[in-house]
């Protein structure tokens, strides 16, 4: 028996525990003892203090109550305000997990509904917000996490005895390195390689979908990266180009855990999803298949802001908010006892968004900090939030008034549901005409993943997602596209409207559709709303090129480029002051800053400016460098 689990037993009566656990770094104990279940008289905590780990206490699978007549039960308690939508039963774990409207009305004065649901089923319950939009994928993944509940518990407790088990590889020195296997002085591909004597952690494995060939994917031939050595993959938001390849490594033979946030997972396997269904169409060998998400899916632990939890023997994680998109998160890792504490922006706002708080600059200890650069040049300053708003409304306007219709590429995720808000407000301010508003491509079902996940927006949005009468995504206004049909049915339509379809840099999707069908005519306009890459037609589009050659068949098809052009950011990355504005307000401050994840000019650009300004070191390495830490 581990030893932790024996520590643990010292604080509890003799035989009340039946079974115990690990559920990744968490412990979980189970008992056959009915009132020990309901009321362990503190002993619990008392363990918990003792070996300051996350400790749970659950009924043994053999006392539970039948699942028909626990349904019965548990559907009894909950009244119309509730909403109870669906209930699912977990046996391998004893967890019921019970889909609501309202979660604080389920709950009860002072948890007094789990209460009685403890007591009457010994089930353990856990409450959950259910999607005001049907979200299919949401309930494909739920789907599949209970099919594989007895599988799923087998892998969190082989990850626990890794977490706890000690050191396998030897501890003859204390250091700790990271290697670019990706996102490098570029944008895209963004995948870097931590190592400690002990710990192969990676942050991070995405695609470059502004390249082609080799240069699309990370260098995961590097010597250093060796899958069977790799212990685990944090993942900071959902982005293709930071998480479109890790289906891959599935491919490759890890069966480690994949950590990131509840929003993370689901919109990343949409995402992926979308990375197959696009490379078919296209008569490309997809880089992996459906199964290799779905064994992503069922290997990933989901964690909360702020909650620390650890994922190797000397490796403790806590992540922050990164204000980028939905369940974006900066990755903050304590290495060692007390040897280094690392920060990884991922990709992040310290700035006004429509939908997010600003990201964290508070942590508990930072000594290195590695920060993005996408929007990092001394040009790079953005318009005030409201400026952008007016320019938008006025654009808009213009078009409309001469008949055009307004494309703008997006996003799945971030950008599209921004400018969602935006319009939405826009036209409940007056500021603009009520036109149609088409969405297309992932963009409703990215949209449909937002409204489950509301504890995640600002204090304001997240009111009016929680009121169906003021939900922004609901308004009548915004209007599902389904099929190839219905997107030639909006460009060929007379009438203005406005059209929000990926990808955001023209490169497959919808959007790419779209352009064909409206390039040609001036009454039109093109806004692009996000960072276009090296490469990428939306990049030669927005560099002014009026001639773009398409392959047709055999044949090439010219497509002249007549339509309004124009750039509005609101962007969900950070400008160059408010990067430098982050660094500054970081407590404590970080001894050593690597700048990543932006073209190589402004790579170098923000790290001389960080370094002349804060006296402090700085780099900006180069895929396949490794940078040693401590």
């Amino acid at each position: 028996m581990n030893e932790i689990i024996k520590e643990i037993l010292k604080n509890l009566p003799d035989s009340k525990v039946s079974d115990s656990s690990f559920e990744a770094a968490n412990i979980v104990l189970y008992t056959k003892d009915r009132e020990f279940f309901l009321d362990n008289k503190g002993t619990v905590k008392n363990a918990v203090d003792a070996v300051k780990k996350r400790i749970e206490l659950r009924a043994d699978p053999n006392i539970l109550l039948d699942e028909e007549k626990a349904k019965e039960v548990i559907t009894k308690m909950f009244d119309e305000e509730a909403g109870l939508q669906s209930i699912f039963f977990e046996k391998a774990r004893s967890v019921v997990t019970i889909e609501v409207e309202k979660p604080s009305a389920a709950i009860g004065k002072q948890g007094q509904t789990l209460k009685e649901i403890k007591e009457k089923t010994m089930w353990t319950p856990a409450i959950k917000r259910a999607t005001i939009i049907k979200s299919q994928i949401i309930d494909d993944i739920k789907a599949l996490l209970y099919a594989n509940s007895e599988e799923r518990r087998k892998f969190l407790d082989k990850i626990g005895h890794r977490i706890y088990d000690g050191w396998i590889r030897g501890r003859a020195n204390e250091w700790v390195r990271i290697t670019y296997l990706g996102g490098a002085r570029e944008v895209g591909r963004s995948c870097i390689l931590l190592q400690t004597p002990e710990s192969r952690v990676l942050l991070d494995c995405g695609i470059n979908v502004a390249a082609t060939g080799p240069e699309s994917y990370p260098f995961l031939e590097a010597p250093e990266f060796k899958i069977d050595e790799l212990d685990a993959v944090v993942l900071s938001h959902a982005h293709v180009d930071h998480s479109g390849l890790i289906p891959f490594l599935f491919k490759m033979g890890y069966d480690g855990p994949v950590y990131c946030t509840a929003p993370t997972r689901d919109i990343s396997a949409l995402s992926q999803l979308d990375i197959i269904k696009i490379a078919k169409s296209e008569g490309r060998e997809p880089p992996y298949d459906m199964e290799h998400i779905k064994a992503m899916v069922k290997n990933t632990i989901v964690i909360d802001f702020e909650e620390v939890t650890d994922i190797t023997p000397d490796v403790r994680m806590t992540l922050y908010n990164a204000g980028h998109i939905l369940g974006s998160a900066m990755v903050h890792l304590h290495i060692g006892n007390g040897l280094h504490n690392f920060l990884y922006t991922g990709d992040v706002n310290y700035g006004a968004s429509q939908m997010l708080d600003p990201s964290s600059t508070r942590f508990p200890r930072l000594e290195t900090l590695m920060i993005e650069a996408t929007y990092g040049g001394k040009d790079n300053i953005k318009d005030p939030e409201i400026k952008a708003d007016e320019q938008l409304a006025e654009l808009i306007e213009q078009a409309v008034e001469r008949g055009g219709k307004v494309l703008m590429p997006v996003l799945g995720t971030g950008r599209a549901q921004d400018v969602m808000i935006l319009i939405d407000k826009m036209v409940k301010t007056g500021k603009m005409k009520e036109i149609p508003v088409y969405i297309d491509g992932m963009v409703w079902d990215m949209t449909a993943i937002h409204t489950a996940y509301p504890e995640y927006f600002t204090a304001s949005v997240r009111k009016r997602l929680l009121n169906k009468d003021t939900n922004p995504f609901l308004d009548s206004y915004f209007k599902r596209v389904g099929s190839a049909k219905e997107r030639k049915q909006v460009i060929d339509d007379e009438g203005s409207c406005i059209i929000l379809a990926t990808s955001g840099m023209l490169v497959g999707g919808a959007s790419v559709e779209y352009f064909k069908g409206l390039a040609e005519n001036p009454k039109n306009l093109l806004v692009f709303s996000c960072y276009q890459g090296e490469g990428s037609l939306g990049r030669k589009v927005q560099r002014g090129d009026k001639e773009i050659i398409f392959a047709s068949g055999q044949k090439q098809e010219i497509l002249n480029v007549r339509l309004e052009i124009s750039k509005i950011d609101v962007s969900g990355h950070s400008d160059r002051n408010a990067l430098m504005n982050f660094i500054n307000n970081c407590d404590p401050h970080p001894k050593k800053v690597i700048v990543n994840h932006g073209e190589a000019s402004k790579c170098l650009d923000l790290a001389s400016s960080i370094h002349k300004q804060f006296k402090i070191e700085t780099i900006a390495p180069k895929n396949l460098e490794t940078t040693r830490l401590r």
